[in-house]
Parts: C-alpha cells; sequence; structure tokens
C-alpha cells in the first residue's frame, strides 16, 4: 500500500545540520519526498499540530522545543510509508532509540535528563503515527497544490 507520512525536521535537526543526511536515509530507503518546506512554527501552530498533548503537564516543553527554530517540513511517500519512516526515525526518546535509527545516530539526551533540566526532549525528528494522524497532520501542514507527484527509479522496482 502506498502511503504519505508527515515527518518534521525539528528546529534542533536544522541546527545541527542533519537535514541533507536526514533527507538522503529517507531517499536510499526508496521512500520520495512529495512535500516540503521550511516554516517557524508560533505557539498557535504547536498547538494546532500537537492538539492532543496541550493539556499534558510536558506540553509546554514540546511547544518550546518546536518553536525555538526553523523546522523543516516533509511529506513523504512510499510502500507502507507510515511504519517504515517511524522504523527508520527510532524511539521517542534518544537515549533508547536503537543504533542506526535517525534519534539513535544523532541524538542521546533522555528523558530523565529533559525532566531534570526542565526542557523539552531534543529527539530531533517528528512522524505520524498511523494513517489517520498522517492525513490530519499533512493537510495541516500543506495545501494540497504543495503536494507533488513524480516518478522515481524506485517506482519501477515497486511497481514492476
Amino acid at each position: 500500500m502506498i502511503e504519505r507520512s508527515l515527518v518534521l525536521l525539528k528546529p534542533d535537526a536544522v541546527q545541527r545540520g542533519f537535514m541533507g543526511e536526514i533527507i538522503m536515509r529517507f531517499e536510499r530507503a526508496g521512500l520520495k519526498i512529495v512535500g516540503t518546506k521550511m516554516v517557524w512554527v508560533d505557539k498557535d501552530f504547536a498547538k494546532k499540530h500537537y492538539a492532543e498533548h496541550v493539556e499534558k503537564a510536558f506540553y509546554k516543553g514540546l511547544e518550546k522545543v518546536i518553536t525555538h527554530g526553523p523546522v523543516l517540513a516533509l511529506a513523504i511517500e512510499g510502500v507502507e510509508a507510515i511504519a517504515t519512516v517511524r522504523k527508520m526515525v527510532g524511539g521517542t526518546e534518544p537515549k533508547s532509540a536503537a543504533p542506526g535509527t535517525i534519534r539513535g545516530d544523532y541524538a542521546h539526551v533522555s528523558y530523565g535528563y529533559a525532566d531534570k533540566q526542565g526542557i523539552g526532549i531534543k529527539n530531533l525528528i517528528h512522524a505520524s503515527a498511523n494513517t489517520e494522524d498522517a492525513k490530519k497532520e499533512i493537510s495541516l501542514w500543506f495545501k494540497a497544490e504543495e503536494m507533488h507527484s513524480y516518478k522515481t527509479v524506485h517506482d519501477i522496482h515497486i511497481l514492476e
């Protein structure tokens, strides 16, 4: 099944210069970028993106992390893209994320450290959790005319 997932390269990924390398990982896995833009998220938009977390104790940390600098928003398409992207991204807590995942390779902060410092966890990236979230998130971040369709060499391998 061909799916789309929202991926956000959060301000810590942008500031640390990992955008190109992370995009390359997705493309090498046969996924394609069908939408992209850089956005500086404000508090109102953060509340829309993290609507299910706004009333939770950790929300202020999420908001501070996502509004700290520019975010690169990506709509990624491919075979079972949601599960593939989440596997590549790794666990939410960077310290526990498996080596070989984006978080496991490029971040190491623990929940304990972030809590002790009173900061949000800098885990580089957001990926849609499921089909419903992906549809909702992509429509929040992208207008229909900002989405693109095109063929890549990977399409040959999944269509023939």
